[in-house]
């Protein structure tokens, strides 16, 4: 197998994809394509990524989002785990999408190197399942403060189900705040409405 190939896993809601990206090694290590533009529009994805963003969590059960960034400013993006281990999220919010509220989780580890694909459209959180994990992430927009927004974590009308071990997460005081999907004026419309 070429350090270019990959697997690609299609999700239950339409644009949330699961890659694996095929990893060559010998005693030394490993090599793998992350991402590759070229490859990538051979399997009909082709988004332009324009920001890299690495985050780290010192405590286990760190919970960030669920987040998303609005229109003009939508992102895109694609997550893996750098070290550790992580439960990867994403739920559909756009307006009228037969799969609308509805999740998907994925566990996201060095170990297997697994990454989500998250269109624009649609919230993204994780949870950090062990210390120090670091979370790696492209972006097709760049940072715009002023179109983020939030929605909890624990919203029952969406249920996820969080691995957390029936421990409380460590929460930024931001998403502790975050509305409710029933509160939420989406931004985002689904094509086929």
């Amino acid at each position: 197998m070429a350090a270019g190939s990959l697997d690609i896993e299609e999700t239950h809601l339409p644009g949330v994809r699961l890659l694996r990206p095929h990893r060559v090694g010998d005693a030394r290590g490993f090599l793998c394509e992350t991402w590759n533009a070229r490859r990538m529009a051979e399997h009909g994805l082709d988004i332009p990524f324009v920001q890299d963003n690495h985050s780290l969590s010192h405590a286990p059960f760190t919970l960030r989002g669920l987040h998303y960034q609005a229109p003009p400013h939508a992102q895109a993006k694609l997550v893996r785990c750098g070290r550790g281990r992580l439960w990867d999220v994403a739920v559909d919010i756009r307006r009228g999408a037969p799969t609308f509220g509805r999740w998907v989780g994925a566990e996201l580890s060095f170990e297997n190197g697994r990454q989500m694909l998250i269109p624009a459209g649609f919230l993204h959180g994780f949870v950090t399942l062990v210390p120090e994990t670091e979370i790696v992430y492209k972006c097709s927009d760049h940072y715009a403060p002023d179109c983020e927004g939030a929605v909890r974590f624990d919203d029952p009308d969406i249920g996820i189900d969080w691995p957390l071990a029936g421990r409380a997460p460590v929460l930024s005081d931001k998403d502790a705040a975050a509305p409710l999907l029933r509160d939420l004026d989406t931004p985002f419309v689904w094509e086929g409405a």
